[in-house]
C-alpha cells in the first residue's frame, strides 16, 4: 500500500465526508457571524472574542484542508471482496482476553477512523497488526506496557 494512502470503510468515508460537509457550510457560516460580532466591539488588539474567533477559524480551516487531502486519498475497503475466514481491515472480531476471561470485539479499520472508545481500532495498533490475517480459534499475543496480553479469537464478522 502506498504511504500516503488513506484506507477507510464505507461507515468511515460517509462520516469524514458528513464533517466536511458541516464544516464548510454550518461552520464556516457561524464563525464568519462570531467575527462579524468580534469585530463591532471595536479595538481588535485586546479584543479576546476576536482573537478566539480567529483562532477557532484556522482550526477549522485546517481541518478543512486535512479532510479534503484524506478524501482525495481515501480507499474503501469493501466488505464484498473480504474473506470471512480471516481477519482484515473492516473485520469485526470478537475476542476473548484469556487472563480476565472477558469478552470484547473491535472492528479494524484504518487509522483515520480508528476511536476505541467506539471499539474501532487501527490495523497498524499493536493489537490490530497481530490480528491481520488470523482464523478463528488463533491465539494472539500483544506486548503491551503492562507485559503481553493473550487473546483467543472467537469469531470474524464481516
Amino acid at each position: 500500500m502506498a504511504n500516503d494512502e488513506v484506507i477507510l470503510t464505507q461507515e468511515g468515508l460517509e462520516k469524514l465526508e458528513e464533517e466536511l460537509k458541516e464544516l464548510k457550510t454550518v461552520k464556516r457560516k457561524e464563525l464568519a457571524e462570531r467575527l462579524k460580532l468580534a469585530i463591532s466591539y471595536g479595538d481588535l488588539k485586546e479584543n479576546s472574542e476576536y482573537h478566539s474567533a480567529k483562532d477557532d477559524q484556522a482550526f477549522m480551516e485546517t481541518r478543512i484542508l486535512i479532510l479534503e487531502k484524506m478524501l482525495t486519498k481515501a480507499r474503501v475497503i469493501s466488505s464484498d471482496n473480504m474473506d470471512s475466514t480471516k481477519v482484515g481491515i473492516g473485520s469485526t472480531v470478537l475476542l476473548n482476553d484469556l487472563e480476565f476471561a472477558e469478552k470484547i470485539e473491535y472492528q479494524l479499520v484504518g487509522p483515520a477512523e480508528a476511536d476505541v472508545s467506539n471499539n474501532k481500532i487501527s490495523y497498524e495498533s499493536p493489537l490490530g497488526k497481530e490480528l491481520m490475517g488470523k482464523e478463528v480459534g488463533s491465539v494472539i499475543h500483544v506486548n503491551a506496557p503492562m507485559g503481553v496480553i493473550k487473546y483467543e479469537l472467537l469469531e470474524i464478522k464481516i
